[in-house]
This record gives structure tokens, C-alpha cells and sequence, in this order.
């Protein structure tokens, strides 16, 4: 067993085109959203509350990102019976609320995206715009 092993992770540029898609995603539909990324440690990378977002989303979005840079899956793949739990158990970091998306290089997880303020349709549809545009797993 080798005592290290190789990893990814998401440059700054790469950060910078997910904001930038993602807020684009956000304009098209008229609601303006907080968007969270951070990395496979859960350490945040980027992050943009924009004008007219709910001040409050920002705390669900960031939630949002550590949940499925955390679990490595959407954050709704959270059984609803145990939603609550987690929530209460980790001091609101892990959520079941739509809009969070694993950032999936070839497998391999790299970090996570939170998005708040919208429905969850429009969180979730502003995630995907964000890991389209760095050619993350869809």
C-alpha cells in the first residue's frame, strides 16, 4: 500500500469560469442567486452573493457545497428520514435541500457547488451550467 496518492484539484481559473457560467445560468432566469464552491476538503474556493440574492441563501448555498463535496453526490441523494438529523448534527453544514452538485473530474471528486435563492429547479439548473463549463461529470 503506497502511503500517498495522486489528486485533483480546481485551479482558480477553473473557479473563476464556474461563477461566471453560473451567474450567467442565474441571469436567464431572472433570479439572482448565491453560489458557493469549494474544494474536496470542504475548504471554500469562491463564492459570489449576487445583487438581489437572498442574504440568507448564502448560508444554505455554502451548506449546499460541503454536503456534496462531502457525501460526493447531489445533495438530495440525503434520505428524507434522516434530513433533519444531519442537519441538527452537523450545526446546518449538511442539507437534503436541492442545488448542491458534486464538482466530478473523470470519478474523481474535486469539490462541490451550493446554490441558493432560487427554486430548487433554478439552484439545481445553475449548479449543472457551473460543472458544464469546466467539463466536470455530469
Amino acid at each position: 500500500m503506497s502511503p500517498t496518492q495522486p489528486s485533483r484539484i480546481l485551479t482558480h481559473d477553473a473557479v473563476m469560469t464556474m461563477l461566471s457560467a453560473a451567474i450567467a445560468e442565474a441571469e436567464s432566469h431572472g433570479q439572482p442567486q448565491c453560489i458557493v464552491i469549494v474544494d474536496a476538503s470542504g475548504e471554500l474556493l469562491g463564492e459570489i452573493r449576487m445583487t438581489g440574492a437572498k442574504f440568507l441563501s448564502r448560508k444554505s448555498a455554502r451548506s449546499k457545497a460541503l454536503t456534496a463535496a462531502s457525501i460526493r453526490a447531489a445533495t438530495t441523494a440525503i434520505p428524507d428520514a434522516v434530513r433533519q438529523a444531519i442537519g441538527m448534527a452537523t450545526g446546518g453544514h449538511m442539507t437534503g435541500l436541492p442545488g448542491g452538485l458534486p464538482i466530478m473530474i473523470e470519478g474523481e471528486c474535486i469539490g462541490g457547488i451550493g446554490i441558493g435563492s432560487g427554486s430548487g429547479d433554478q439552484d439545481v439548473a445553475v449548479a449543472t451550467a457551473a460543472l458544464k463549463a469546466i467539463g466536470a461529470d455530469i
